[in-house]
């Protein structure tokens, strides 16, 4: 890559213009000031060296002027329609090629005018201004992305580091720009009482209302407008893939399309959600008072998901997230344990200071312990060990089977309208195996997963959540092999109203008893100074869980989140 010999560059030879910092690159009327770049920057002529005159490869960081003059002769091309001078600018020729070659012939972007912003390091912003037009229709476009200038290890060369992202920065790699008319019709979202979802109202649904586009647009009875659209890299081999059951796992690990610009509307078809508006709202409001906080709310007697926010709106955490759950899981652990009679809420269960298993030492939260105690005591102060202890006598596949067959986790079947991941125990051995007992080791989840969790904690049955009813598109939810037991789930519950009433949760909880049940969680993660904070929780007919990703600890950051979209659903 990059290798490609550039045929010599003739005409006049000029430097760019450089003000206040400032690379500019202009396009005027039908032709363009062409800023080019020669004696050793990104453009130079590279041919005509021998062996003779080779010179040593050049390394270190690169110069202010090196960045300047790369990021021009970049621009300019690109600028300019010269697609093969732009690609051979940059460490990537062959992809770089493809995508602004597709810039103009499936995007039809055309009269393209790139500002450079200041440097910044080895990085350069730049706006882009330009027209998008087709078949008739015309739109202008703006926006604004970033290069980065990289050296080349084998000749030193300074090039622009290819990524999608520098064409526009909603693009991934693989992913491209196309203008016509929408593979997908449009579609009016509505709440449970019809009114409409937008992310004017509601800015955490972006994602949603995408994957409810791209689920429902071809059936909703809509017809399709004229659009620029990202087309995602893996778009074509999702479509017709989903199985008989209707399940939303051709997606699950994508953002969905994304329309960036209309030039001619569609008409849009309906799709209703479950989502209820005043818990949105309030949903909504709860998340925006941290940073990297989700939180989802649910109803356990139906599963219907009621609410879903995320503080940062690119990527929907609380639906597709995959994070160690901590302590959370300790509700699917305290079942397991319970049914296969290693632990009884108010028998006496160890709880030391440190527990070792598979060659780890595994102690708790300031290495406290409690003498003589019972396992509700251990569970509601949220003691490691206690969970640990027992390691020793279950099987690697146990928690793995009961997170599958009770709680409907890991099956990768979920069905709710929109692209979820549905959670991941796998089997594991050894210190993992422990580590997984308390929501550490391979263990994987969100919101949505744990909100689903303690709802079936609250009822006893896996129900599985859903945004849109099944009866819109006869999708076949998922579920839960068995249910737990009524010994199980009757101590299940006292485990987590004690834990509420009493423990860790209890200051979050304070005022929604006594028909109420929690369980917080602090998940460590390498490379973070503060663990991630969970909370999941139940009242009444309500079920919810929420994260803060480097938060500390969940009673703290994400008790108070679950614990007011509670109190506003009741």
């Amino acid at each position: 890559m990059g290798n490609r010999r550039r045929a010599t560059e003739r005409g006049k030879k000029t430097k760019p213009a450089v003000i206040g910092g400032m690379i500019a690159v202009v396009v005027g009327g039908a032709g363009f000031g062409v800023y080019a770049v020669y004696g050793g920057g990104a453009a130079a002529d590279d041919q005509g060296s021998t062996a003779s005159d080779a010179k040593p490869v050049k390394s270190g960081p690169l110069s202010a002027a090196e960045v300047r003059s790369t990021a021009t002769a970049f621009l300019t091309a690109w600028q300019g329609g010269d697609v093969t001078t732009a690609a051979a600018a940059t460490d990537d020729t062959p992809a770089a090629r493809t995508l602004l070659t597709g810039y103009g012939k499936e995007a039809y972007i055309k009269d393209v005018t790139l500002t450079a912003g200041k440097r910044s390091g080895d990085s350069v912003p730049f706006s882009v201004k330009g027209t998008v037009s087709y078949k008739g229709l015309t739109k202008p476009l703006a926006y604004e992305s970033e290069l980065t200038v990289v050296r080349r290890a084998k000749d030193g060369k300074p090039l622009v580091g290819w990524q999608s992202s520098v064409v526009h920065p909603d693009l991934a790699d693989g992913d491209r720009l196309v203008t016509g008319e929408s593979g997908t019709p449009p579609i009016k979202a509505e709440d449970r009482d019809g009114g409409e979802l937008s992310t004017a109202k509601y800015p955490s649904l972006g994602t949603v209302l995408d994957g409810l586009r791209e689920k429902y647009g071809k059936t909703a009875g809509g017809k399709a407008g004229i659009e620029l659209r990202v087309i995602r890299a893996d778009s074509k081999a999702a479509e017709g893939s989903e199985d008989a059951a209707g399940s939303d796992k051709a997606a699950a690990g994508k953002n969905p399309d994304k329309t960036l610009l209309e030039l001619s509307k569609g008409t849009p078809g309906t799709v209703r959600t479950t989502l209820s508006p005043d818990l949105q709202a309030a949903a909504e409001r709860e998340v925006a008072k941290k940073s990297k906080a989700s939180a989802v709310l649910i109803r356990p007697s139906s599963g219907e998901i009621l609410a879903v926010a995320n503080s940062g709106h690119g990527f929907n955490t609380a639906f597709q997230g995959s994070l160690a759950p901590g302590s959370t899981m300790k509700v699917v652990t305290a079942s397991l344990l319970i049914d296969k009679g290693l632990a009884s809420v108010n028998k006496e269960h160890p709880c030391p200071k440190y527990s070792t298993y598979g060659g780890w030492k595994f102690q708790n939260d300031d290495k406290f312990e409690i003498k003589g105690g019972t396992f509700k005591a251990s569970f509601a102060r949220s003691c490691n060990t206690a969970f640990i202890s027992q390691a020793k006598k279950l099987s690697d596949d146990d928690l793995t089977k009961q997170a599958q067959q009770v709680f409907g986790l890991g099956m990768n079947n979920w069905a709710i309208g929109v692209p979820t991941f549905d959670g991941s125990v796998p089997v594991q051995s050894d210190a993992q195996m422990a580590a997984s007992l308390i929501g550490q080791g391979g263990v994987r989840m969100n919101p949505l997963n744990m909100a689903s969790v303690v709802a079936t904690a609250k009822t006893g049955t896996f129900k599985q959540p859903y945004l849109v009813a099944p009866t819109v598109d006869k999708r076949t939810l998922a579920k839960g092999s068995r249910s737990l037991s009524a010994s199980t789930q009757s101590q299940l519950r006292e485990l987590l109203q004690y834990t509420a009433a009493a423990g860790t949760a209890a200051e979050a909880m304070a005022g929604l008893g006594p028909d109420f049940g929690a369980k917080t969680g602090s998940a460590e993660v390498d490379g973070q100074k503060k663990p991630n904070g969970w909370f999941t929780a139940w009242k009444g007919d309500l079920a919810g869980a929420g994260v803060v990703q480097q938060g500390g600890h969940g009673g703290e950051t994400a008790g108070p989140i679950v614990a007011a979209l509670l109190k506003a659903g009741s």
